[in-house]
């Protein structure tokens, strides 16, 4: 059947919408609906990464009247079985929200021919494997040139969650852009091995503060809370310090010491590549969205923007466009088997 006859179809469908550990969808109740799965391996109360990915989901069920799941998977176990459930359920589309998930996606795909699998900073491609790769260094890059130049001592610093590539590839940007205000700004950097520790999060952002950091970005999910903790009990034990925020707009957590967010705009691309997969055009390419499209962007946080520069902030403006432009080369970390990068 026509696919824009059955999402017409489905405007009466019942949505069904699981919460951690949901039972997947059910049986499949007939080939009117479409079916749209989310995982995640962290919880999409985060404030970024992963709740970004549960408004996406939501979005594509407003928007294209969709039935929908969502499950929280840790282990590469519960990714097998998630899988598994959803093949077996009849699912059009799955959202794997990480690298982490690229395996088992990889073997799902080849169990699961009718299913698409869209692996969020995935690395392999198969005609019903499709990674998504967020051009987040593009707006990594201007937190840089933010850091750079907010920074009184001459020292920045970066707490991430695991060191894979798409977060080396913006901490690299971050760099560059930092390195392009101030050449001699020295750049701190740490993992602490997982994205949702909070403790350990504010122990490395502790760190480099201790070190002399006075701006803090991090590349985390729900440990960033962790980061922006530590920089609000520095400036109220009376240190200068800032916090930059990452994935999502997170200006509103510690707006009194936070300078901007470098921004995914997941629900968009996620609806953009649901409505592609619509079409028939979402097979066996990998999928960039970045500022270009509007999907990725600095926001600088308006409740202290009158405290910034404004010579800075034109700077900001002008490197923006010239990264849209393609006219400022921005440092990228391959992703994608046989990428190459310049």
């Amino acid at each position: 059947m026509n696919r824009i006859v059955r999402l017409l179809a489905a405007t009466s469908a019942w949505v069904a919408v699981t919460g951690c550990g949901g039972d997947g969808g059910g049986s499949r109740g007939g080939d009117d609906e479409f079916r749209v799965a989310l995982l995640t391996s962290g919880p999409v109360s985060d404030a970024g990464w992963y709740a970004g990915a549960y408004d996406g989901l939501m979005m594509v069920r407003d928007s294209m009247r969709a039935r929908v799941s969502h499950q929280q998977t840790r282990t590469p176990a519960e990714f097998d079985e998630a899988f598994r459930a959803y093949g077996t359920d009849g699912y059009d589309l799955v959202f794997a929200h990480g690298f982490e998930y690229q395996d088992a996606a990889e073997r799902a795909a080849e169990q699961f021919p009718d299913m698409t699998i869209v692996v969020s900073g995935g690395g392999r491609v198969r005609d019903n494997l499709v990674p998504l790769i967020f051009r987040l260094e593009e707006a990594s890059y201007l937190a840089g040139m933010m850091a750079g130049g907010m920074s009184e001592s001459g020292i920045v610093g970066m707490v991430g969650g695991v060191e894979i590539p798409p977060a080396q590839g913006t901490f690299r940007a971050f760099e560059a852009g930092a390195w392009a205000i101030d050449p001699d700004i020295e750049v701190l950097e740490a993992f602490i091995g997982n994205w949702d520790d909070v403790g350990a999060a504010k122990e490395a952002a502790v760190a480099q503060l201790r070190r002399g950091a006075d701006v803090l970005i991090h590349n985390t999910d729900a440990a960033s809370f962790g980061v922006f903790q530590a920089v609000r009990e520095a400036v109220e034990a009376g240190d200068r310090a800032w916090a930059i925020g990452m994935n999502r707009d997170q200006n509103n957590i510690a707006a009194e010491v936070t300078l901007g967010s470098a921004v995914i705009k997941i629900p968009q691309a996620f609806l953009e590549a649901a409505r592609a997969w619509e079409t028939g055009g979402l097979r066996g390419a990998p999928l960039y969205p970045g500022s270009g499209d509007g999907v990725i962007e600095f926001v600088v946080n308006p409740a202290v923007r009158r405290r910034l520069p404004p010579e800075l902030l034109q700077r900001l403006t002008t490197a923006s466009a010239e990264i849209r432009a393609g006219t400022r080369n921005v440092p990228r970390v391959p992703f994608v088997e046989g990428e190459s990068v310049n």
